[in-house]
């Protein structure tokens, strides 16, 4: 079994790293791979890293938030003048990649230039098909349809995932995570943690840590009760619990739990439960392809017009129109 931190970068010669803008890319997930590499030339003395950017063709690309940066060269960039290619695009990826930038990441490949997505860049090389057998990682509210539609990627839930000759991670600044820690094995953990320092970056976090924070961890500050009873129906979406078998679990009463939700959440269980399940439902039918019945059973609707009611009071449309937008 291979050490899946095993990442063959060059220690000791120039790491030449391209980045590849898609239309819709993170800038600010760009900015979190690329400034700790610049910060570990500057910190070291030396170039330890050459950077560039492509883009499917040397033009201005727009990024998520409409900002338009011009890229000087397209997908005729020199396999062999890359040692990495780290991948920035949209999640979800709503539109058809080209054929040509299919060919050129498998010229890649085989030149043995180490491939990682940032993003939704691993979704443009899962669809080239160049994940196949690697463990990977994505934004979190992605793992449910990438999931279904590419089974035959070890899907990961973690930070960002170092593979072999794969390099994954969620969105924002688990880029930022993922490239220190590649300085940290490529350069010592010594300069890694110089980059983290002058990044203002509290610590770097190991990959084994989950994206997702369940929204329980938010109240820290709130009672104990409240934040089981969160737990518990963050944990039973699809087998929503009644308000008495909350209250039995938590060894309080009906009463008392209600107290709680009106005083720190100005609301009342059953309303919170609700929000909490059909903000899921969005999620999903907006991020997956799962049809609108199966949607409706995992977060707790026993049929499809208590869901759409349902949807449609707490968004102002019915889930069908939700898949339209």
């Amino acid at each position: 079994m291979p050490d899946r931190h095993a990442v063959a970068l060059p220690a000791n010669a120039r790491c030449r790293v391209a980045f590849l803008l898609l239309p819709g890319f993170s800038l600010l997930a760009h900015a979190c791979a690329l400034e700790p590499l610049h910060m570990a030339n500057q910190l070291s003395g030396r170039m330890l890293y050459l950077t560039r950017t492509v883009g499917l063709e040397a033009a201005a690309v727009r990024s998520a938030g409409q900002l338009e940066l011009t890229i000087p060269e397209g997908l005729e960039a020199p396999p062999d003048a890359i040692d990495l290619l780290l991948v920035c695009a949209p999640t979800p990826l709503s539109y058809p990649l080209p054929a040509r930038l299919n060919d050129w990441l498998r010229r890649l490949d085989g030149r043995r230039v180490l491939l990682g997505g940032i993003a939704g860049g691993t979704e443009v090389l899962a669809r080239c098909g160049l994940l196949e057998g690697y463990r990977a990682t994505l934004p979190w509210p992605r793992f449910d349809a990438f999931a279904q539609a590419y089974p035959e990627v070890a899907l990961s839930r973690q930070l960002y995932e170092l593979d072999r000759r794969r390099l994954t991670c969620g969105a924002g600044t688990a880029a930022l995570d993922m490239m220190l820690m590649l300085i940290a094995l490529t350069h010592g953990a010594g300069l890694a943690g110089e980059v983290a320092e002058h990044l203002a970056c509290e610590r770097i976090r190991p990959a084994g840590e989950h994206q997702h924070v369940p929204l329980q961890n938010g109240f820290s500050h709130a009672p104990e009760s409240l934040r089981d009873a969160v737990a518990l129906m963050e944990a039973n979406v699809e087998e929503p619990l009644t308000a008495l078998e909350l209250s039995e679990h938590l060894g309080i009463s009906r009463r008392q739990l209600e107290r709680l939700f009106k005083k720190h959440l100005q609301t009342v269980p059953s309303r919170y439960y609700l929000d909490l399940r059909l903000q899921q439902a969005r999620r999903l039918l907006r991020q997956s392809e799962r049809p609108v019945g199966d949607i409706a059973l995992v977060t707790g609707f026993s049929s499809g017009a208590h869901f759409s009611t349902a949807y449609r009071q707490r968004f102002g449309l019915a889930p069908r129109e939700e898949r339209l937008l």
